[in-house]
């Protein structure tokens, strides 16, 4: 029955058209990498606008309003953001020797993961895991961590599904969160995930809904699992689907406070040029 619904679903899959991103005004520049997991093939696009050490990770094609609230980030102070592309949908869904597989790409960046998340039959080949393995590394290998400081990625949720009640004792993903701090005056579905104490009490103190993730969560391989095991600071800015004002707000936010712990490495200085078409210095 899996294979059945599986390839029905990569049919569907192929016949959308590639969510694509071009760059919003003249002065953004993109380039790409290129990640090819058997027959599916993956596209990293990394949009750039004066370059000053910020730097947002997409790693779903489905959350378009994230790409747009970086985007709105980035014309106004600059920076860069890396946008998964592989056909407008949530999930990597591909074949290898001829059996359907299936896996969210927020869970392929440790082995473990991968071997408890990948949808396969029951005989499917293990090779596939070491593709899906290579394909999470080339991910942060483009992305770079140890040379951006950090994580900062941009997810969307949808209204009421997903949110920072999940977190609390007696729901779902209790056991992932090692803290949490709620502003009843936000929708549930907008908050900011962590991996770092300091973090939370800094976002804890701009009065915003913060998750703090267990030093015990699961591992579930998900980049903020990636991220602490690796002691890579990490922040995710997770907003529903639409909240484009409120996902900029947060990203400002998130930017701040990765700034205030020193996290971001460099800033960007205009080139100013004097009447006689010299360089100055600010």
């Amino acid at each position: 029955m899996f294979k059945i619904v599986l390839s029905l679903l990569l049919i569907s899959a192929s016949i959308l058209v590639k969510a694509q991103h071009p760059p919003i005004f003249d002065a953004m520049t993109s380039d790409s990498s290129f990640i090819k997991v058997s027959d599916l093939d993956i596209t990293l696009v990394k949009y750039s606008y004066k370059p000053n050490g910020v730097k947002f990770l997409v790693v779903h094609d489905n959350e378009d309003t994230g790409v747009k609230a970086g985007f709105d980030y980035i014309r106004w102070n600059g920076g860069e953001l890396i946008d998964s592309q592989y056909g407008g949908v949530r999930d990597y869904t591909f074949t290898y020797m001829d059996d359907p597989y299936r896996i969210d790409p927020n869970a392929i960046y440790t082995e473990t993961g991968v071997k408890t998340r990948l949808k396969k039959d029951a005989y499917s080949s293990n090779e596939v895991e070491k593709l899906i393995l290579n394909a999470g590394k080339q991910i942060v290998d483009f992305y770079n961590p140890k040379a951006t400081g950090y994580f900062l990625t941009l997810h969307n949720n949808a209204d009421g599904g997903f949110g920072i009640s999940s977190y609390l004792p007696g729901y779902d993903l209790s056991s992932t969160a090692d803290s949490v701090f709620i502003n009843f005056e936000m929708d549930g579905d907008d908050l900011l995930y962590v991996t770092e104490p300091r973090l939370f009490t800094s976002l804890k103190k701009a009065n915003v809904n913060v998750i703090l993730q267990s030093k015990f969560a699961e591992n579930d391989g998900s980049l903020s699992v990636y991220a602490m095991i690796n002691h890579i600071p990490y922040i995710n800015v997770e907003v529903q689907h639409g909240h484009q004002e409120e996902n900029l707000r947060l990203i400002e936010i998130a930017v701040a406070t990765l700034k205030e712990h020193g996290l971001i490495k460099k800033d960007y200085v205009p080139v100013q040029k004097d009447s006689l078409g010299k360089t100055a210095t600010q």
